[in-house]
């Protein structure tokens, strides 16, 4: 009887694990952000819609621009309300990163609702960067904006082919100005020749402000995601990656084995300059291989890692376990049904931090953190 009993427990514990059930590290250094709590009966905030139409100039015709899937949000904050720029999927092909992505704009007075535009705000089309979006699109935005109330969007262009980091600028967080790939310049064009995405600027709070920064009077981001590069800028439009004495890349962290940042450790939201030091919160895929048996194959949970706030490249400290993590359903199901919880926006709101997050690349969900609860 008693063998039953523990051959029973036995095969529980291991279907837990299996299933990645472990809960989020909540016990963290006072470096770190959180915990981050999922507000109740709010997520997803974002869903997919087959009733908005937009006039795309690419097709010349009424498509159904976020019917497929809506996810991968960047976030900022514009006369006193919170902006969600989203990655939308239409259902013009099959799979992940086969369809045509737009990105779409939300607003919310209290960051829990949100009202959305029927219409895209950055997205392809027969301008400068046509050859870059065409027919990928516009995927995964990271927005922050400068002192002088100018917004700076980095996304992803995509053309089914190379993907670059992009960079367009507003006043209004409507209409965008593209500026192209960020590193076509740098090195006689040697990192423009490879795939480049997710891009975290540095920014930090002036007077409840989060704004962009300047390190050394530079600006700096944190790029990449099969390990976390930096980059540096004096206009925000041309970037310099940072490199070795052999010209390579120079990873600040990479990927760990038997780590939930196995795989990949994904640059997320903008980065922020704390007093203990510059915070990056990134996204870690766990390698089905040799990643962190604890949690899911392949799911994307949430990592943080601290730099030194007057040397960017410097590393501090860095989580050794998630500390957001697939919980919901919605977060386990859809494009992506190992798990994924994948940040890209973070925006400090009413003395509050508002955590938005694709949902198994199907969803928009928030989650919040207050300092000193």
């Amino acid at each position: 009887m008693m063998k039953t009993f523990y051959k029973t427990i036995q095969t529980l514990c291991l279907l837990l694990l299996a299933a990645g059930t472990l809960q989020a590290q909540t016990k963290l250094p006072s470096w770190a952000f959180g915990p981050f709590v999922r507000p109740a009966g709010v997520n997803p905030l974002i869903s997919p819609d087959s009733t908005t139409r937009f006039n795309d100039p690419m097709y010349k015709r009424s498509v159904d621009w976020e019917s497929n899937d809506t996810f991968n949000p960047a976030a900022t904050v514009k006369n006193g309300k919170i902006y969600i720029l989203y990655r939308a999927e239409d259902k013009s092909g099959t799979g992940i990163g086969g369809r045509t992505s737009r990105i779409g704009l939300a607003e919310s007075a209290n960051g829990t609702t949100v009202k959305r535009s029927p219409v895209p705000v950055l997205y392809p089309s027969n301008d400068s960067q046509k050859a870059f979006e065409w027919t990928g699109g516009c995927e995964d935005p990271r927005v922050a904006m400068t002192a002088n109330g100018t917004y700076v969007v980095f996304y992803t262009q995509w053309n089914h082919d190379l993907p670059h980091l992009g960079v367009a600028t507003s006043k209004d967080l409507k209409t965008w100005v593209k500026h192209g790939p960020i590193f076509r310049k740098a090195y006689n064009g040697k990192f423009h020749k490879i795939a480049s995405k997710s891009a975290s600027i540095i920014t930090k709070l002036v007077n409840g402000k989060q704004v962009i920064a300047k390190i050394n009077g530079k600006y700096w981001m944190y790029w990449g995601e099969t390990g976390v590069y930096a980059a540096t800028s004096t206009d925000l439009v041309n970037w310099k990656p940072l490199i070795n004495k052999d010209s390579t890349l120079n990873a600040l962290i990479s990927p760990r084995r038997n780590y939930f940042d196995s795989d990949l450790t994904e640059c997320g939201p903008p980065a922020i300059i704390t007093a203990k030091g510059i915070v990056l919160l990134y996204n870690g895929k766990n390698n089905p291989t040799y990643g962190d048996k604890n949690y899911t194959a392949n799911s994307y949970c949430g990592g943080q890692v601290m730099f030194s706030s007057t040397d960017p490249t410097k590393f501090i400290g860095r989580l050794d376990k998630p500390f957001f993590v697939p919980q919901e359903a919605f977060e386990k199901s859809g494009q992506y049904p190992a798990g994924t919880v994948f940040m890209e926006g973070l925006v400090y709101f009413k003395s509050k931090w508002f955590l938005y997050y694709g949902c198994a690349d199907s969803r928009v969900g928030v989650a919040i953190y207050t300092p000193g609860k």
